[in-house]
């Protein structure tokens, strides 16, 4: 992370079915359940149902307006829907660990998303398998889901903090969050997903930001469209492309540097600059030389190894799964100090769940 532009610290240490586990009532009361079906998808994309349990109350999320120096009411602020990508959080290093993810999520709720709108999501069964039959080396040698048993507990804990909790068969995580993005930035919210995942920086604007927790110094940090521009000199809507040339060595994906060892950051910068995306460096290498030998052989040669990259590192946008606008009412926080002081006591010296 750029000197010039630190990251702000925030807290101290202290479907086939898509389902929707919605969030409790107050004081733990049973939740009600509700069922919806979405539309049906095309036979080359998972299928999907919906269940929702325990929908927060009606009330949304209202706009504030901030007075200006004269006085006058200046321009309404945008409210902010958080996203939490939880299968990561599970994770103390590559160890699972609930402990972890309870001591993450106590921070979260206290010093970051405090009564804003929470939506949890996680993997869905199968969700790596898409990718897996485009590229058999992505994400091979990770553990899958957030460990044996962990499920009903995480979900459990989420709900009587009221939080929905939201998975989608046959899809991970990051799409439905990058899906469900779309869908709250639509209806004019701004958007912070909460994750340690840097798939999510090709989502990142003047609306969407990440905030990541920082297991160094035990917080969570908000990283912006201004951390992106000063840490890597370009807009993050080059970002995708540029993980194509360079890969993904924790996803298993790897970069062009293996096939030709002379094309690395600085060269595909510079390409991406001057051209503006993957797809446009490739068409006009097809029919002009875009650069020096090297390079101009590397993008007519592996044309079709660069754009599977692009498959596979981007983020789908069209996963069969809907916003419920009751997930963006505010978070009613009133089991947070029970709920949350009893979870991260059971597994307060938990070395592995």
């Amino acid at each position: 992370m750029p000197t010039s532009l630190p990251l702000p610290a925030v807290g101290a240490v202290a479907a086939s079915p898509v389902t929707a586990a919605g969030v409790a009532t107050p004081h733990r009361s049973r939740p009600l359940r509700l069922v919806a079906t979405p539309a049906a998808t095309s036979s080359s994309s998972p299928s999907t149902s919906a269940s929702v349990s325990g929908a927060p109350p009606s009330a949304r999320h209202s706009r504030k307006h901030l007075a200006g120096r004269d006085g006058a009411p200046s321009k309404p602020t945008k409210p902010r829907v958080f996203f939490l990508d939880v299968n990561p959080l599970c994770f103390r290093g590559s160890q699972r660990s609930l402990s972890a993810f309870a001591r993450w999520l106590a921070l979260f709720f206290a010093h970051v998303s405090l009564r804003d709108p929470v939506v949890a999501v996680l993997d869905g069964e199968r969700g790596n398998e898409y990718r897996r039959r485009l590229l058999p080396s992505y994400k091979a040698h990770r553990a899958r889901g957030v460990g044996t048993g962990a499920d009903s507990r995480v979900v459990d804990v989420l709900c009587e903090c009221n939080v929905p909790v939201v998975r989608v068969h046959g899809y991970e995580a990051d799409d439905v969050v990058a899906t469900l993005t779309e869908q709250v930035l639509q209806k004019g919210y701004r958007v912070a997903i909460a994750s340690p995942d840097k798939d999510f920086k090709q989502l990142i604007s003047d609306d969407v930001q990440l905030v990541m927790p920082i297991p160094e110094i035990g917080r969570w940090s908000f990283y912006t469209l201004r951390h992106y521009v000063a840490q890597y000199k370009c807009d993050p809507t080059a970002d995708l492309s540029l993980r194509c040339f360079m890969g993904d060595e924790a996803d298993g994906v790897p970069g062009i540097q293996h096939l030709v060892p002379g094309f690395g950051r600085k060269t595909a910068m510079k390409l991406l600059q001057k051209h503006g995306s993957l797809e446009n460096l490739l068409n006009t290498a097809a029919v002009r030389t875009v650069g020096k030998d090297y390079a101009q052989n590397a993008l007519t040669k592996h044309a079709d190894y660069l754009r599977k990259n692009y498959e596979v590192l981007s983020l789908k946008r069209d996963v069969n799964v809907q916003l419920d606008d009751r997930w963006l009412s505010a978070r009613n926080t009133c089991n947070d100090t029970s709920v949350l002081s009893d979870f991260i006591l059971k597994f307060n010296n938990e070395g592995r769940s």
